[in-house]
């Protein structure tokens, strides 16, 4: 079941739709079926984007973690319990 990209040429709304069988998407903002497939980028993976895309999970944890530590000491500096 691909994915594909569509353009809608009724409203230019662009969007993506599931497609099953010869089923012909529609546009979910005008409902109209005048499409056009547009050509979408294939996704690479290789042990390089692997990499890159763990390394910046990481840091965006790491920033995700101090900023709650922050918050939290925050919070508990300006309430007494």
């Amino acid at each position: 079941m691909p994915l594909y990209d569509y353009s809608c040429r009724a409203c230019a709304h662009q969007f993506e739709a599931l497609v099953r069988g010869a089923k012909v998407p529609v546009c979910p903002e005008c409902k109209s079926e005048d499409l056009e497939r547009l050509l979408s980028m294939p996704v690479v993976k290789s042990e390089t984007t692997r990499s890159l895309i763990k390394r910046e999970t990481k840091r965006r944890d790491q920033r995700q973690g101090a900023e709650q530590a922050h918050a939290q000491r925050l919070y508990e500096a300006n309430h007494d319990d």
